[in-house]
């Protein structure tokens, strides 16, 4: 199965999924904004700004809850043409190949349906606070780059080991079927300890990165408020938004590696699946 193919089979389908969770990035990237706005028209007796914020609120839960319904649907329907077409190919295949390969199709659609939104979400999200934070103050925004530049050679620097550990946990899962069916204890017991083995080295290797990173992130947050007190921003809505700012792009940065690592993972399932 190649993702190529597959974006042009359905390439209609895909166009209108990813035009809906263009909409829903940019509805959620204006909140701060107009929270912002909200606060400040409140202090001055206004409520046009609280109108406004909720009908963006509205808007978000139109197209999100649109989004959901036509996905479920759609990438169910792949997965049942895919799944089938994938495991009568695979005549000669042992039958514990056959269940973990379909497992893995259908975590690489999982994927599709719930990661990828959120990855598009957050890549929007992180270049869309980083302008606005060019355009709010520079320091904090020269301060963003150089945390986004750490975190991601974090991450980047680890890439090998997490695609060793997910080859290795899976070949685990691809040997569960057979192993179960030997009925040996001494099998079951060593192929569970294997798959403990893996799932601790990527859950230890995760946990250290995040850790990094939430540290530099954390200064990050701490220096941003200082200097953005110390520049003078007097009102407190503005004040408030350039906060709410920084901490979305915490958020983001600080997801978007682990939607890296959990590609790296569907890359080493990918290369199985074309094999198959």
């Amino acid at each position: 199965m190649q993702i190529k193919s597959l974006f042009k089979e359905y390439k209609f389908r895909f166009l209108l999924t990813i035009v809906l969770i263009l909409a829903e990035a940019g509805i959620m990237l204006l909140f701060p904004l107009f929270i912002g706005k909200a606060i400040d028209g409140v202090i001055n007796e206004s409520r046009l700004g609280v109108f406004q914020l909720g009908g963006l609120g509205l808007a978000l839960l139109i197209v999100g809850v649109g989004r959901r319904v036509f996905d479920s649907r759609f990438y169910g329907k792949i997965y049942e043409a895919k799944g089938e077409k994938m495991v009568s190919r695979m005549k000669y295949n042992q039958s514990s190949v056959k269940t973990a390969r379909l497992s893995m199709m259908q975590e690489f659609f999982e994927f599709l349906e719930n990661a990828l939104p959120e990855l598009i979400n957050n890549i929007i999200g992180l270049v869309g606070v980083v302008l606005i934070l060019f355009s709010l103050n520079m320091k904090v925004f020269y301060g963003s780059l150089v945390v986004t530049i750490v975190i991601f050679l974090v991450y980047w620097l680890t890439s090998k080991k997490t695609m060793d550990y997910n080859e290795a946990s899976n070949n685990e899962i691809e040997r569960q079927v057979d192993v179960l069916a030997k009925n040996d204890q001494n099998a079951l017991k060593n192929h569970l300890k294997q798959t403990v083995k893996w799932n601790i080295k990527l859950s230890d290797l995760e946990a250290f990165n995040f850790s990094v990173s939430w540290v530099v992130a954390l200064a990050f947050l701490v220096v941003a408020i200082i200097v953005s007190v110390g520049d003078g921003v007097v009102q407190y809505g503005a004040l408030f938004a350039l906060v709410m700012y920084v901490f979305q792009y915490i958020e983001n940065v600080l997801s978007l590696p682990l939607f890296y690592q959990n590609w790296l993972r569907l890359q080493e399932i990918m290369v199985r699946l074309r094999g198959s």
